[in-house]
């Protein structure tokens, strides 16, 4: 059986247009003035056309992540109970972590309000696709509940930035709205695992939970003790890199779910991808 490249194809373009939008609306002024936006994460403005320059590069992390999981959603052998047997939701998922790239470089590279709130507005996306995909397998509903719990999350977080005040150590209301999201899909996803209805490569899940914890730590500590404005070697660009890799190994926890027939233990029922995906386990 051949791939079937339609995420790829599907991921890849938005890839290519998300990227190449970003770099005219650098060049062209178009997302605003500097407003010092994101200056808060410790990086000093540059005197050239992309102020931020680790803080936003780094978020190439995100495309590529995007990319393999296109890539991997391609595979002919992926089967399964949930996102491994609906490739549009793989690919969706795969486009939504692509955009997370632009769409925080578009912050970090101008400074200005617009890239600020393409920035959290990326955050919103994944982390309310995380919520609600949880939320419709704990509940065993189908992609209208998905559809339906992913726009009220968007738009409660975007209240909550609107309206929300300040916050410590999180900075702002919607950094927190954003957190709560996670944590619910986090508490969602262990709820299902204990029902032992579906057997998955739980490594992955607790792996990008890992990666998402380091990541806010690093988040924390270069913008306080951490701190060095000039150096090309900055925290928050550490931050970029391991959430993309979080966003991975997320879907690849996704992607290796599987039903466990009436009678069937769960070891046999655990799919080993290692040679599909060509990595060890």
């Amino acid at each position: 059986m051949r791939r079937d490249l339609r995420p790829v194809i599907v991921a890849g373009s938005t890839a290519a247009v998300s990227c190449g939008l970003l770099v005219l609306a650098v060049w062209q002024g178009w997302l605003g003035p500097d407003v010092g936006r994101g200056g808060n994460f410790c990086e000093a403005p540059s005197g050239w056309a992309v102020r931020q320059p680790s803080n936003s590069f780094s978020n190439a992390g995100f495309v590529i992540a995007g990319l393999l999981i296109a890539w991997h959603a391609s595979l002919p052998t992926n089967v399964g109970t949930s996102m491994a047997r609906r490739p549009y939701l793989a690919t969706a998922m795969a486009c939504i972590v692509v955009l997370l790239g632009p769409a925080s470089a578009a912050m970090h590279a101008t400074q200005s309000a617009l890239g600020g709130h393409l920035d959290m507005l990326s955050m919103y996306l994944v982390a309310s696709l995380a919520f609600s995909y949880a939320l419709m397998r704990f509940l065993r509903a189908g992609t209208a509940l998905l559809a339906s719990a992913f726009v009220a999350a968007i738009v409660v977080c975007e209240i909550v930035e609107a309206y929300g005040p300040a916050a410590p150590v999180i900075m702002t209301s919607a950094n927190g709205a954003f957190g709560l999201l996670l944590v619910a899909a986090t508490v969602l996803e262990l709820l299902t695992m204990r029902r032992a209805q579906t057997s998955s490569r739980r490594g992955f899940a607790f792996a990008a939970v890992g990666t998402l914890l380091v990541a806010f730590a690093i988040w924390n500590a270069s913008n306080a003790f951490l701190c060095a404005p000039h150096s090309w070697l900055q925290g928050h660009a550490a931050w970029h890199l391991l959430d993309a890799l979080a966003a991975y190994l997320l879907y690849r926890y996704y992607a290796s779910e599987q039903l466990i027939r009436a009678g069937e233990p769960a070891a046999s029922a655990e799919p080993d991808q290692r040679s599909v995906a060509g990595l060890p386990s």
